[in-house]
């Protein structure tokens, strides 16, 4: 069968690519540029819990060296500390427990070029990915069978998948092909950038001073840790458009500095920029067989929001729907279901930011007693990844929900939340945290099971609910890995869950109830029935 052909080599095309082979799909990644990755150290990116986690999983090694976790999220308001809020770095170690319910995972910050070399490093050790530098599409035509893509210059190609993912950006030339209309607003938000070493009074700290009281401090500044006492600092810039020089932006420098530290400590300032947040939604994310994701799907950034995490969760979407279509032939609501689910998430999360630039910019709300308190909380949310603005999507209406049975309990994880990482033993004795065992195509069934650490290997399989449970896993019209775990939050022993690949929570159940878990596994493939089990599985890897 045809590869994938995914369009771009930026950090979400890549990450759909590896995310694919990862399940046995291969992919030709059409790259326009040369292949290299220019420095940029003032373009960095934030990554949640679940979006680090998931470019760890997909063989990405800069992340310990080049990327940071921050230790602490602090909030200043004019000459006043508003709040200190400790980070926790999240679980990855099998042995280590659940991340307690109240604590705050902290997010971790990488330079983006650092993200995608790390990114092109992995693609470069699978076999079932091509990456092609210097190819400009130009044309995209469908039909029953596939997909055709011609890519224009001195290697000029027809390229044949099975289906086309457009990952090329903001300036989408997917979409143009596709008709997308991409409507939204341009430049809500404008920030100047800086990149400097220097020594700050809060080390490994990330910091949001707002309405500090020197004169080119503006209405707010950011300062986020990067590895190697380096720091990135945004000056949220006047809605009328002011224009960054090299003289303003030294000046901003040294008085932020010097209203921080008390005089301008020495610093070296390594990169400058400017960034301009954009809030676009594409009208469609599907057409036929061709699909968009990140850029070229929505543009977001204001109020600390994170555009790149968006478009690593639209390739974790979409990549295992993808995968079963590929293996098994895949349902219509299956596919269907990436646009309702991660559009749906983008919009939910686009009206948040937008519903908060207005009151930050001026609206009554902005000038009754409490609204600076409140403005603080939402421009933590999103640069924590919390609440509205950043959390990770609950998808509570999904089309492949399952129709609510009486042996479903409910448990602290809501029904189309991502689960909580707890840690996992497979029948053969291995242990590992849940989402280690995520992205592999497969459903996750999940049996709580108090003493599971004890238990000798040689007895999983005739041990308790075991036998039975066994039984009904392997009778699922969607392949599943059978695990167990000690506890689960909100779960009594012997509650079953099951999750899908990406590990958002199909169901929860009393007991071993082999007919309802059939019936959530099939709607979670989106109900119609498959073909046996393709032989085109041996290349997973």
């Amino acid at each position: 069968m045809d590869p994938v052909i995914v369009v771009g080599a930026g950090p979400v095309g890549l990450a759909l690519a590896l995310a694919l082979a990862q399940q046995g799909v291969p992919t030709v990644v059409l790259d326009e540029t040369d292949g290299r990755e220019e420095p940029r150290p003032a373009r960095t990116v934030v990554l949640r819990h679940d979006t680090a986690r998931m470019a760890a999983r997909l063989g990405c090694t800069t992340l310990r060296d080049e990327g940071i976790r921050w230790t602490a999220w602090r909030t200043l308001r004019r000459k006043q500390p508003v709040r200190r809020l400790e980070l926790t770095d999240p679980p990855t170690d099998a042995a280590a427990p659940a991340l307690d319910a109240t604590a705050v995972p902290a997010p971790l910050h990488i330079p983006q070029h650092a993200l995608a070399h790390g990114l092109r490093a992995a693609v470069a050790k699978r076999h079932l990915i091509k990456l092609v530098t210097g190819s400009h599409v130009d044309s995209l035509e469908q039909d029953g069978a596939g997909v055709t893509v011609h890519t224009r210059g001195p290697g000029a190609t027809w390229w044949r998948g099975s289906h086309v993912v457009g990952c090329d950006g903001s300036r989408s030339t997917v979409r143009k092909l596709l008709g997308i209309r991409f409507p939204g607003r341009t430049a809500v938000e404008r920030y100047a950038v800086a990149t400097l070493r220097a020594e700050l009074p809060w080390p490994g700290e990330a910091v949001l001073h707002r309405r500090p009281p020197w004169r080119s401090g503006g209405e707010e500044i950011t300062a986020r840790p990067l590895p190697g006492g380096l720091w990135r600092l945004d000056w949220l810039l006047p809605p009328q458009g002011e224009l960054v020089t090299p003289d303003t932006l030294v000046a901003r420098i040294r008085d932020t500095l010097a209203g921080w530290c008390g005089e301008t400590p020495p610093y070296d300032l390594i990169d400058t920029g400017v960034h301009t947040a954009h809030h676009r939604l594409a009208r469609s994310w599907r057409v036929g067989r061709a699909f968009l994701a990140g850029d070229a799907a929505h543009l977001l950034g204001a109020l600390g929001t994170q555009a790149l995490d968006e478009g690593l969760r639209d390739a974790e979407n979409l990549a295992w729907k993808l995968a079963y279509d590929w293996h098994q032939g895949a349902s219509e609501p299956l596919l269907d279901s990436y646009q309702s689910e991660r559009r749906t998430a983008l919009a939910a999360r686009l009206r948040a930011a937008d519903q908060g630039l207005t009151a930050r910019q001026g609206g009554v709300r902005s000038r009754l007693p409490g609204a600076g308190r409140g403005q603080d909380t939402l421009l933590t949310d999103g640069h924590l990844g919390l609440g509205q603005l950043g959390a990770a999507p609950v998808h509570a209406y999904s089309p492949l929900g399952p129709e609510c049975a009486p042996a479903q309990v409910v448990l602290d994880t809501p029904l189309g939340a991502q689960i909580t990482d707890v840690r996992v033993t497979a029948p053969d004795g291995t242990t590992a945290r849940l989402r280690d065992r995520l992205g592999r195509g497969r459903l996750l069934v999940l049996l709580v099971a108090p003493g599971t650490g004890v238990w000798d290997q040689r007895h999983w399989q005739s041990a308790g609910l075991m036998p039975r449970l066994a039984e009904a896993v392997g009778g699922l019209p969607f392949r599943a890995e059978l695990l167990v775990t000690e506890g689960y939050p909100g779960a009594a022993a012997h509650t079953v869950l099951l999750v899908r690949p990406d590990g958002h929570l199909i169901g929860s159940f009393a007991g071993v109830r082999p007919e309802e878990l059939y019936a959530a596994a099939d709607a979670a493939r989106g109900g119609e029935p498959s073909t046996a089990p393709s032989d085109r599985t041996a290349d997973i890897n």
